[in-house]
């Protein structure tokens, strides 16, 4: 599979692939030093139509991420700061009385965007948390008993900070399972942190980047994805390792029948941005870590770290189809 550093330099040369999902990766990395493959994931998540889980300590990118995209896809960004005492209404909007006429008006809260940035969602009430479910499965929200849809497409980004627990509330396993991919940025490397430093990001004006595709030109893609190929055999890879995760000895709660439709969905994107209509068998491996590692729950201590070693112990178990 060809590196991200080769699709740049494609797009870059290559006028017919300034429209394409390789352009949107080449475009963020205009903003963002590094991160390639997180920001080939952000990606797919999009393209697969699926929400971010950012698992990470501040300053590292995070809400730059959330904003580059959508600038790259023309699309409408909305930031939410959640705080204990942040209301679902602050989030989702509210009924407002208008004493001319006499009616109430609905006034659109932040979630009516593109890309919502949920900033730190676990310190919000679970109250509050739970105003996203409905708009992250159903695209759409309800005040008041009234259905609003939401703007096509729509991305939740959630950030939450892997180090500071006090006053927090730790998301339910039904909302972190309606999250596609859970990532972590980290630190750049010693080379990418002295590009920050010299280049045009060490400004810190806050210059946006140009828009490289419309949002018609996503729902396209979109569309297009579903229609990637996925032969029987790797559908049965995929549920042969869904079955491993339910029986595991070590693990409490594995992957459910959702988790399995979205990693057969990201694995459809990640072919799609490399631009082949079908799924091959590294596809599904390049996104089964950060796809199915969340919806893990270990029996005992359930870290990250040893979440993944016994996710990657069963991917070397199962056989791959050849």
């Amino acid at each position: 599979m060809d590196s991200l550093a080769g699709h740049s330099q494609a797009v870059a040369g290559d006028e017919s692939l300034r429209s394409t999902p390789a352009a949107v990766v080449a475009n963020m990395q205009e903003a963002i030093v590094g991160k390639e493959d997180a920001l080939r994931l952000v990606v797919c998540a999009l393209l697969a139509g699926g929400h971010i889980l950012l698992d990470d300590v501040p300053g590292v990118g995070k809400t730059l991420m959330a904003k580059t995209l959508a600038q790259s896809v023309s699309g409408i960004f909305k930031r939410v700061q959640f705080s204990p005492d942040l209301m679902p209404s602050d989030v989702t909007g509210i009924n407002v009385y208008q004493q001319g006429d006499g009616q109430f008006r609905f006034v659109p809260g932040p979630i009516f965007a593109n890309v919502l940035l949920a900033d730190e969602i676990n310190r919000a009430s679970p109250r509050t948390q739970s105003c996203l479910l409905e708009a992250m499965e159903e695209g759409y929200v309800t005040v008041d008993g009234v259905g609003y849809p939401l703007p096509r497409p729509f991305l939740v980004v959630a950030t939450q900070n892997p180090v500071e627990f006090h006053g927090t509330f730790p998301l339910p396993e039904a909302q972190i399972d309606r999250f596609a991919v859970s990532l972590t940025l980290g630190y750049p490397q010693p080379d990418q942190e002295a590009r920050l430093l010299s280049g045009h990001w060490a400004r810190l004006d806050g210059a946006p980047v140009e828009p490289v595709i419309e949002l018609s030109h996503l729902a396209g893609w979109q569309e297009e994805v579903r229609g990637v190929s996925v032969a029987a055999e790797l559908q049965q890879y995929i549920v042969r390792v869904l079955t491993a995760t339910r029986t595991h000895p070590r693990i409490a709660l594995g992957v459910s029948p959702r988790g399995g439709l979205i990693w057969q969905r990201l694995a459809q994107a990640w072919a799609f941005l490399a631009g082949r209509p079908f799924v091959v068998p590294d596809d599904l491996k390049a996104v089964a870590m950060p796809c199915l590692n969340h919806r893990l729950v270990l029996a005992g201590k359930s870290t990250r770290s040893l979440r993944s070693q016994v996710l990657l112990d069963i991917l070397e178990s199962v056989p791959v189809p050849v």
